[in-house]
């Protein structure tokens, strides 16, 4: 009987543990089926913990997180954005559906096993599904920050009564679209929500050419010209250009042009008709003679060159070349030795038919600054790109290298006056300078410069012709004021307006 009663209790104590059991495991199932609804613990979405929340929490948390506004840096102040300013939108239908796929992936038991035997859940994160309006952004930024807190550059300013300019100062602006991805990315950040904009440096652009122009027109007052003066300056980068004229101390119309003594700057036209009849390759006599014509501006040599290209009417030859080009104010009616003869009588010219403007041009030889201006212009586009009208009007015969050994001839002419004088050491200048001296009477009545000018700041093309019925003063020994004084002071303005940046 002490047997049968042991036996019965232990049945009993078996029953009890296996009920236990069974409690405890439909507790545990219970449990875990809540915990399963919810997501779970190492679960985080855009980088907000979501674990064990519910999708209606989950939302609510992730919303809250991502609706704080980025605080923004730019030019010592600080800005706060609210997302919702710039359409930012935080796509929780996606999100939610990614994390339920996730919480759901894996088997029902498995997970119920983990969790008995309470081993972490794998570490999950749903990315952020979000989206900005990049237009608002823009138009955020440019203008709720750029109008308020960019700095704008103030360009150079001339110093009156001087040939410099005040310098500029840089300004500071808004790098929009550099900033628009940095923003964007603080937006989709659930920690990082501080900007540092991105700026750059700005520098003012030059000063209109009307500045530039009413320094010269100040420097001409100033050295009481009171004869005929004609200015052509070209910018090479931009093509714009300033023409102007001047007598007796009032401005005049350059069109037509002004006709002036070509003097010495006639040997410009000589060397292209030169280079054209030798195709290109001068022969040894021709180069010496080239560069006596040029560097030491000897007229016998110039005659010499002329009678190559045609005998007793190479003058002839070399106007032709000028027509060709379009050139109607620029011609050489004969050789350089007295009592030459007058190969063109009574050539006329647009420059020269004018009533109201007579610079008593010499009928052997005239130009006009805005034709030298051109021609140099010419040689120049043809030296750097072996285009051009001179590469047109003569194909086969003047090319690039052809060019390039011009202006070399060019720019051995150095003097250290006139537009040099008014350029730092240095500079190349590729030039042909001139002036007629009345050896009777020790006077001059015409004297000229016809330039380009390879600047730091960019190259230029300026030609400078000036004439006075009595007398060209070349310079007032007490005040330095004077027609050499005034081509100097011409050339350093425009030097200086083309290299603002430079001492």
């Amino acid at each position: 009987m002490r047997i049968r009663s042991s036996s019965f209790l232990m049945r009993w104590v078996y029953l009890l543990f296996i009920s236990l059991a069974v409690v405890v495991t439909v507790i545990e199932l219970v449990s875990y089926s809540r915990l399963r609804s919810n997501y779970p613990l190492g679960m985080t979405m855009g980088g907000v913990p979501v674990g064990g929340l519910d999708p209606q929490e989950t939302a609510q948390r992730v919303l809250q997180i991502y609706s704080l506004p980025v605080e923004i840096h730019y030019a010592n102040a600080i800005i706060q954005l609210d997302p919702g300013l710039v359409g930012f939108e935080v796509d929780m239908a996606s999100m939610l559906a990614a994390a339920d796929l996730q919480r759901t992936s894996s088997s029902f038991w498995v997970g119920f096993w983990n969790f008995l035997w309470n081993r972490p859940s794998t570490n999950v994160d749903i990315p952020v599904v979000a989206s900005v309006s990049e237009e608002r952004l823009r138009t955020y930024l440019q203008t709720e920050i750029a109008s308020r807190y960019d700095k704008l550059p103030t360009s150079a300013q001339p110093i009156p009564g001087t040939t410099d300019f005040q310098p500029s100062s840089p300004g500071q602006e808004i790098n929009i679209d550099r900033s628009i991805t940095l923003i964007s990315d603080a937006l989709r950040s659930p920690t990082n929500r501080t900007v540092i904009i991105s700026s750059q440096r700005t520098i003012a652009s030059r000063p209109p050419l009307s500045n530039l122009k009413l320094l010269i027109k100040q420097i001409i007052d100033e050295n009481n010209f009171d004869g005929t003066i004609g200015l052509y300056l070209l910018d090479l980068q931009t093509a714009e250009e300033i023409h102007l004229g001047y007598q007796s101390s009032e401005p005049v119309s350059v069109n037509p042009d002004i006709a002036f003594t070509a003097s010495s700057t006639i040997k410009i036209p000589i060397m292209i008709s030169v280079f054209k009849k030798f195709n290109g390759i001068l022969d040894e006599n021709a180069s010496t003679l080239m560069a006596e014509m040029l560097k030491q501006s000897e007229n016998p040599a110039a005659d010499a060159l002329m009678e190559i290209l045609e005998e007793n009417t190479g003058p002839v030859f070399v106007t032709e070349d000028m027509k060709t080009l379009g050139l109607e104010d620029t011609f050489i009616a004969g050789y350089f030795y007295d009592n030459a003869p007058n190969l063109l009588p009574y050539y006329s010219t647009p420059a020269n038919s004018r009533a109201d403007v007579n610079t008593v041009p010499d009928w052997y030889s005239q130009t006009s600054p805005s034709d030298m201006g051109m021609l140099l212009e010419d040689l120049y586009q043809c030296s750097e790109t072996g285009g051009g009208a001179l590469v047109a009007a003569f194909p086969g015969q003047i090319n690039k290298p052809a060019c390039q050994q011009m202006i070399q001839y060019l720019k051995e002419d150095k003097i250290g006056l006139l537009i040099e004088a008014g350029v730092p050491d240095g500079t190349a200048v590729a030039h042909k300078h001139g002036w007629v001296l009345d050896v009777t009477t020790g006077v001059y009545h015409d004297i000229s410069d016809a330039a380009i000018v390879y600047s730091p700041g960019g190259s230029y093309i300026l030609t400078i012709y000036a004439y006075h019925p009595i007398q060209v003063i070349w310079e007032y020994p007490v005040t330095r004021l004077g027609a050499a004084r005034m081509f100097a002071d011409i050339s350093r303005v425009v030097y200086n307006y083309f290299n603002l940046s430079a001492p």
